[in-house]
């Protein structure tokens, strides 16, 4: 019995499949299997795979006709032989002490469900600012604590560079489709279900960018989808049973996080903002208020939540600064959503 399972979906990945799977054949811990589960390419990516498993019989060739990767994923998750499974992609390549590092990480830390590590974007020279800055924040939460602070502005652990607990994974039911990223939406679930997390503080994945990924063509990894998903579990958890849902930001990322925040029933209260053009008018119906108002107002209720929905990062370090000036306790009386 192997240690530890690698879990790998492949469809039309002859171009980068070579690579992936040349940086697991280097890895220094060995005792592992590739599930390389293809969910029906139509290129040269099954021969590409079935001659690795000629080769070396670590190398697990599933074949199936087109279903997506939900689909995929679940698939080769119930093939996996091993408690520990270990996420990868097609198009990316990992650091020879991948394995051994979170492998090792997780056999010390019973506790933790999900290990990830700090990742890079390569090619040079082709990674966007948008995504400098994401992998920038990404690389800045390492311990349980920092991740679950964020989770609810954006994915906090890049997918292919997890590894899982078998348990922790099935037990939340596995990848899902609501309409949104299945990897947010599975952290999501395993936050709220109380797992904790962690990242080796390494760059142990190489994270390929290139106009064929599924955060470019699929329309689940949309702004407008990941505002549904934070708008989802915020209801389920931070959010739930609030008497009043106040959002620190009157612009276009408050007013759209409180339309989905509005669907899920939640009691929409107020918007606060530091704009003078803004303060006294109203959205959605309810009124935009000054910093200054908010201690009064935050008074009147029993249970009230404030999240704040502003996407300048340099703005949230203040806006941090402001709510703890009020004495609200992150995590508990507020939450950043953006």
């Amino acid at each position: 019995m192997v240690q530890v399972s690698v879990l790998l979906p492949c469809f039309n990945a002859e171009a980068t499949i070579q690579e992936a799977l040349s940086s697991l054949l280097a890895q220094s811990f060995t005792d592992f299997e590739v599930l390389c589960v293809d969910d029906g390419s139509t290129d040269n990516t099954v021969s590409i795979l079935e001659d690795w498993s000629r080769r070396d019989p670590r190398f697990v060739v599933v074949r199936q006709n087109h279903r997506g990767i939900i689909q995929t994923a679940n698939r080769g998750l119930s093939l996996c032989r091993t408690p520990i499974i270990l996420r990868m992609d097609a198009d990316d390549r990992c650091h020879p002490d991948r394995i051994k590092l979170q492998k090792g990480y997780l056999d010390e830390n019973s506790d933790i469900a999900v290990v990830g590590s700090l990742v890079e974007g390569f090619p040079e020279g082709q990674i966007g600012e948008g995504f400098e800055l994401y992998y920038k924040w990404l690389n800045s939460l390492i311990n349980h604590a920092d991740i679950t602070r964020e989770i609810f502005v954006e994915s906090p652990l890049a997918n292919p560079s997890t590894a899982i607990r078998k348990s922790w994974i099935l037990s939340a039911g596995g990848y899902q489709d609501h309409g949104w990223p299945e990897d947010y939406d599975l952290w999501l679930r395993l936050y709220l279900a109380g797992a904790k997390f962690a990242k080796i503080p390494r760059v142990l994945l190489a994270w390929r960018e290139h106009p064929g990924r599924l955060t470019h063509l699929d329309s689940r990894y949309s702004v407008e989808n990941f505002l549904r998903a934070k708008a989802h579990y915020l209801a389920k958890g931070p959010a739930r049973d609030r008497d009043a849902v106040l959002i620190w930001g009157a612009g276009m990322t408050g007013r759209r996080l409180s339309k989905h925040l509005s669907r899920e029933g939640l009691p929409l209260t107020a918007f606060i903002d530091v704009d003078p053009k803004k303060i006294g008018s109203t959205r959605r119906g309810k009124p935009i208020i000054s910093q200054d108002e908010l201690p009064s107002l935050w008074k009147q209720y029993h249970n009230p939540i404030l999240l704040t929905a502003v996407r300048a990062r340099k703005a949230q370090p203040l806006i941090r600064k402001n709510l703890g000036d009020l004495n609200l306790i992150e995590g508990q009386d507020w939450w950043a959503a953006a």
